[in-house]
C-alpha cells in the first residue's frame, strides 16, 4: 500500500512538471513580429474557438423566438451558412479579404490557401490560426443574417445568395476594413472587431432580403417566440462566445485583450439595464426576451471600441446603444412596414452605428495608435466612422438586394403562402422538431 501511495504520488508530481514546462518556456514579453508567441497563439485558438460557438447560438436564439413550425428550418439554415461560408473563406475568401492591395478587393494570390503553411506567421500568429479566426467572423456574419428573412425564404434561395454574397460582399468588406482596402485607404477609422464587416453588414444584408420579400402570411402569428428558455440558452451562448469575439480581435494575449472583455461585458449590463427601464416605462413591465435585446445591443455597440475605449466609456455605449436599439425594434415594428422578423436591424443596424460613431467620441488615442476620437479634440476618426458606417449600409444593401433579384430570376425565392402556415420545418425538411 505504501509502494502505490508513492508512486502515485511520483506520478502526480511528474505530471505537475510537464504541465509547466509550457508556462516555463513563454517568454515574459511578446515574440518578436515574424515569431510565433506560444501565448497569443494559445490565446486566439480559444477565442476562434469561442466565436465559432455564436453560430450554434444563433440557431437557438433566433429559433427559440419563431414558431416550433420554423425550428428545425433555423437549425438547417443556420448549418448550411456554417458550411457554405467556411468552404467559401478557404476557396477564394481569405484571398479576397487579405491578398493584395486592391482598393475594393484583394487578389487570388492565395486562393485554396496557397502558399500558406504551418510554419508562416502573420504578426505572432500562425497565418493558419489568423485565417480560421477571420473565418469564425464570417461565419456568424451569415448567421445573422437569416434573422432578417426566417420564415420565408426557400432554403434553396437563401443557400444560393450566401453562395454569392460570401465573395461579393462579405469578403471585399472584411479587405476595407482589416485588409488594407478602401476605408484603410480613404478615411480614417477604426473597428475592433466587426461594427461594420459584421453587424452592420449583417443588418444591412438583412433588410435589403427582408424588403425584397415582402412580409410574411398574416395566417401565421409573428410576434410570440413559442420558447422563451431556448432563447435564454442561445443568447448564454452567443454572450460566452462575444467575450472571445472582442476579446480575441486585438489577436495578443494581452491588457488589450482584457480591457476589451471587461468593456464588452459592461456595455452588455448596462445596455440590458437600460432597455429594461425604457420597457418599464414604456409598457408598465419588463420582459426576458426585452433584456435579452438589451444585452444584444449593448454587445453589438461596444464592438467596435471595445479595444478602444475603457470601461467607463463603454458604459455610456452601452447605456445609449440600448436605448438607441429599444427605439428603432419598436420602429421597424410599428413604422417601417418592413417584417425584419427577428429585429435584425433594429439591433445589429442600429446598434452597430452608434457603435462606430462612438468609437469616434470615445477613442483614446494611447489605445488605438494615436487615433483619437472627438473628445480629445480630434474629428478625423469621427468623420471616417460616420462615413465608413453609412457606406457599408449602402453598398451591403444595394449588393444584397441585386444577388437576390437575380437569383430570384433563377429560382423560387419565396415560399408558397401555404408552406409558410404549414411551416418550413415540415414543407422544406419533412422534419418538425417536436413530436407531440
Amino acid at each position: 500500500m505504501v509502494s502505490k501511495m508513492k508512486t502515485s504520488k511520483i506520478i502526480v508530481a511528474l505530471t505537475l512538471m510537464i504541465c509547466a514546462i509550457p508556462f516555463i518556456m513563454v517568454p515574459e514579453a511578446s515574440a518578436a513580429p515574424g515569431i510565433i508567441d506560444p501565448s497569443d497563439t494559445a490565446w486566439v485558438m480559444v477565442c476562434t474557438a469561442l466565436v465559432f460557438i455564436m453560430t450554434p447560438g444563433v440557431a437557438l436564439f433566433y429559433g427559440g423566438m419563431l414558431r416550433k413550425q420554423s425550428m428545425t428550418s433555423i437549425l438547417a439554415q443556420t448549418l448550411m451558412a456554417t458550411s457554405v461560408m467556411t468552404v467559401s473563406w478557404f476557396v477564394v475568401g481569405y484571398s479576397l479579404a487579405f491578398s493584395g492591395d486592391g482598393t475594393i478587393i484583394g487578389n487570388l494570390d492565395q486562393i485554396l490557401l496557397q502558399g500558406i503553411t504551418y510554419t508562416d506567421v502573420s504578426g505572432s500568429l500562425p497565418t493558419l490560426e489568423f485565417m480560421l479566426f477571420q473565418c469564425a467572423f464570417s461565419v456568424i456574419t451569415a448567421g445573422i443574417v437569416l434573422g432578417a428573412c426566417a420564415e420565408r425564404i426557400r432554403f434553396k434561395a437563401i443557400t444560393l445568395f450566401l453562395i454569392v454574397w460570401s465573395v461579393l460582399v462579405y469578403a471585399p468588406m472584411a479587405h476595407w476594413v482589416w485588409g488594407g482596402g478602401l476605408f484603410d485607404q480613404y478615411l480614417t477609422v477604426l473597428d475592433f472587431a466587426g461594427g461594420t464587416v459584421v453587424h452592420i453588414c449583417a443588418a444591412s444584408t438583412g433588410l435589403a432580403l427582408a424588403f425584397f420579400l415582402g412580409r410574411r402570411s398574416k395566417r401565421i402569428i409573428t410576434d410570440r417566440a413559442h420558447s422563451i428558455p431556448m432563447v435564454f440558452i442561445g443568447f448564454l451562448l452567443l454572450w460566452f462566445g462575444w467575450l472571445g469575439f472582442n476579446g480575441g480581435s486585438g489577436l495578443a494575449s494581452d491588457g488589450i485583450a482584457v480591457n476589451a472583455m471587461v468593456c464588452t461585458q459592461i456595455a452588455m449590463a448596462m445596455a440590458m439595464a437600460s432597455w429594461a427601464i425604457i420597457q418599464y416605462i414604456h409598457t408598465g413591465r419588463v420582459g426576458v426576451l426585452g433584456m435579452i435585446a438589451g444585452g444584444v445591443a449593448g454587445l453589438v455597440a461596444i464592438t467596435p471600441g471595445a479595444g478602444y475605449v475603457n470601461p467607463t466609456y463603454a458604459m455610456i455605449i452601452g447605456l445609449i446603444g440600448g436605448a438607441i436599439c429599444y427605439g428603432g425594434v419598436i420602429f421597424m415594428r410599428k413604422k417601417s412596414g418592413m417584417d425584419d422578423a427577428l429585429d435584425v436591424f433594429g439591433v445589429h443596424g442600429l446598434g452597430g452605428i452608434w457603435g462606430g460613431i462612438a468609437t469616434g467620441i470615445f477613442a483614446i488615442p494611447e489605445m488605438s495608435g494615436g487615433k483619437a476620437g472627438l473628445i480629445f479634440g480630434s474629428t478625423d476618426l469621427f468623420v471616417g466612422q460616420i462615413v465608413a458606417s453609412f457606406a457599408t449600409l449602402a453598398f451591403c444593401f444595394a449588393m444584397s438586394y441585386a444577388i437576390i433579384w437575380i437569383i430570384s430570376k433563377v429560382t423560387q425565392v419565396r415560399m408558397e403562402e401555404d408552406e409558410e402556415v404549414i411551416g418550413a420545418d415540415i414543407a422544406e425538411h419533412g422534419e418538425p422538431s417536436y413530436v407531440i
